[in-house]
């Protein structure tokens, strides 16, 4: 078999599971799988660096197909190459319930795949994050240890989706140069041809945002590894435009909508079996193809074991810092300088506000945590996320620890996502909760793909004054509370605020939002205890287990509380106050716990300066709620709160009225 017949049939291979397995679903995208086999193989087998048999191994190169609506290209790949977990079995199972096969990929699904993706551009997002640790790691660890490229296969809708900009923007700037982005320049979407809404020169774009750009022939192998081989000598990011057609081998239906999103037919796929010379049953793949598939799929091994002895021989230190460092494991010291601060706090009763909390407690952190990634999206001073530790990572310091992502939120939250993936590292980055706006896409993916991502969202409610509604948060809180596997804190005062972050930073199976004023806050938390309160989600501040009434509370309305309890106790109605940093967190302790914490009262009151969707649960079918029923207003801190009820005595007459 020559080079060229032995290519085709290794591509042909992918198109044959790829339009089997959707036409077995009778569901599914063939376009692209039939489009980009060619792409694949040559990336697979000539190009990247990986191991089936260890696809953890920390420095293989990682793929992206940021057009996830692609997954058969992905999964057909995987089992070619001879991942375990990717069986015959698994394909034929596309699209149906409880496969590792989704219908987008899905990151722990199956080993090989690096993020989940399908909302268009969040892969792109996501890989510039990859690209950034594989760097910054380097220049921590050296290039013995850490030395890959992240790949990334992107179609035109990615690069229609806002984000995109954001992500090649940002990665153009940092020179990113171990990038690469394959764009399936296909020339078609659902609705038909790309020219029916857009006319932007990708390459130019590209190239205007710091890029090296390439032109070729996406069917042809030898162009492909020509520019693949060329992308890895830029001293920039590459964008590699790849000429393709969409269901290519499809005689009627290739090069047209038709083929994108949904199954060929049984008549059109015996078509494409005869025009691609491919005279195989469904699901069949020859021993020679599949031979030939598993050598490129151990054709790394030699680089992993000789990966591993150089990590064998590192320094003992080195090494010991490393594999901590990528399994996400914390310092053995960090809970005890944790508990040292926290006891520094309770003697010295400071009255910050949380962000600046925030900052002090992180002063702290990115002190015994060297993982920890910090950035924000252009509001630095106002989000107080960054310490003495934290000089800015450029293209010129690749040691930095802190991002400048710009006014860039949505991206900023995909680059963490892929940050967190890579591995070796805790992001952190920060903006105005109202911006949450234009990030949830990627929290989202955050809290679906499990990734400890920690998102410090300042300025939380009409506590941020004069800026008025455009900027105050009110159904946001709600709505973060709503992302299912997103833990939301809203601390009330500095200790709150250092619990929150030793809660975020311990756990590792999901993001977490921190959710600051701007305001400073009283301390209430004047008593040291070794036990981190805010990890319960809820506790009790003050009085008794029989109380009448228990009024909940969180960040700045807490103090509105404890001020309510004062006047209803010197009225002779006993009250509880209970603090509610984390609501998820809460729901999540065992029941005698939460009944101990609530108790019986006959009347329930929750105060936070948001709306009250998310409360119900505490408040049951009888309990009121101080909070926010519409927009805020631009005015002084302490006269909103005022003019829209939010008070102390608004909350006596909340509890006095179920009494």
């Amino acid at each position: 078999m020559t080079n060229s017949a032995k290519h085709n049939a290794m591509a042909n291979a992918i198109r044959a599971l790829s339009m089997d397995a959707v036409q077995k679903a009778n569901s599914g995208h063939p376009g692209l799988p039939m489009g980009c086999a060619d792409i694949a193989t040559v990336l697979f087998s000539a190009v990247m660096k990986f191991d089936p048999k260890d696809p953890h191994w920390p420095d293989r190169d990682r793929f992206v197909l940021s057009a996830g609506h692609g997954s058969m290209l992905l999964y057909s790949s995987l089992y070619l190459l001879g991942y375990e977990d990717m069986t015959l079995e698994e394909i034929q199972n596309f699209r149906q319930l409880g496969s590792k096969t989704a219908g987008h990929p899905e990151y722990g699904h199956a080993t090989g795949i690096e993020t989940t993706t399908g909302p268009l551009g969040q892969g792109l997002g996501n890989s510039v994050g990859m690209a950034i640790a594989e760097a910054k790691l380097a220049a921590e660890f050296g290039t013995d240890l850490v030395d890959h490229y992240t790949y990334v296969l992107a179609g035109d809708g990615c690069l229609m989706e806002g984000i995109s900009q954001e992500a090649i923007a940002l990665a153009g700037h940092l020179k990113l140069n171990k990038l690469i982005v394959i764009w399936d320049n296909n020339g078609i979407t659902i609705d038909g041809k790309i020219s029916n809404a857009d006319s932007t020169d990708q390459r130019m774009r590209f190239e205007a945002s710091g890029w090296h750009t390439i032109e070729i022939d996406g069917h042809n192998a030898d162009e492909i590894k020509k520019a693949l081989k060329e992308a890895k000598s830029s001293s920039k990011p590459t964008m590699i435009a790849a000429k393709t057609i969409i269901g290519y081998g499809a005689p009627n239906k290739g090069g047209t909508a038709k083929v994108h999103g949904s199954a060929l037919g049984d008549e059109e796929i015996a078509l494409a079996r005869a025009e691609l010379g491919w005279d195989h049953p469904p699901f069949v793949i020859p021993d020679e193809v599949m031979d030939n598939w598993r050598l490129a799929g151990n054709r790394s091994t030699k680089a992993r074991s000789d990966w591993q002895e150089r990590l064998d021989a590192a320094n003992a230190d080195t090494r010991a810092e490393f594999e901590r460092r990528i399994k996400g494991e914390l310092p053995l010291d960090f809970d005890r300088v944790v508990q040292e601060f926290k006891k520094e706090l309770v003697e010295t009763k400071p009255k910050p506000a949380t962000r600046v909390a925030s900052q002090n407690a992180l002063e702290v952190i990115n002190a015994v945590l060297p993982e920890t990634l910090g950035g924000s999206a252009d509001l630095t001073g106002s989000n107080n996320t960054n310490t003495s530790q934290t000089e800015p990572f450029t293209a010129e310091n690749r040691t930095g620890r802190y991002m400048h992502y710009g006014i860039r939120e949505h991206e900023m939250a995909a680059a963490m996502n892929g940050i967190a993936l890579h591995g070796g590292f805790i992001p952190y980055g920060g903006t105005f909760l109202v911006f949450t706006d234009y990030l949830r896409p990627s929290a989202r993916l955050s809290a679906l793909m499990g990734q400890r991502v920690i998102y410090v969202m300042t300025h939380d409610s009409i506590g941020l004054g004069e800026d008025g509604p455009t900027h105050q948060p009110v159904e946001h809180l709600a709505a973060m509370r709503a992302i299912p596997n997103m833990v939301v804190f809203r601390p009330a005062d500095a200790v709150e605020t250092l619990e929150c972050w030793q809660a975020a930073i311990e756990r590792k199976d999901g993001p977490s939002v921190l959710a600051l004023t701007r305001q400073g806050l009283p301390a209430f938390r004047t008593h040291y205890q070794s036990e981190n309160m805010c990890a319960r989600g809820a506790y009790v501040v003050s009085g008794p287990e029989d109380a009448d009434a228990v009024i909940f509370a969180t960040g700045s309305e807490l103090q509105l509380a404890i001020e309510a309890a004062s006047i209803l106790e010197n009225n002779k109605t006993s009250t509880r106050v209970v603090s509610v940093p984390s609501m998820e967190l809460f729901n999540q302790q065992d029941k005698a716990y939460r009944e101990q914490v609530i108790g019986n009262p006959k009347a329930r009151v929750a105060v936070e300066a948001g709306v009250r969707q998310s409360w119900d649960r505490l408040l049951g079918d009888r309990g009121e709620f101080v909070g926010m029923t519409g927009f805020g207003a631009s005015g002084p801190i302490a006269d909103l709160f005022e003019h829209f009820g939010i008070t102390a005595n608004a909350v006596v007459e909340a509890v006095t009225s179920q009494l």
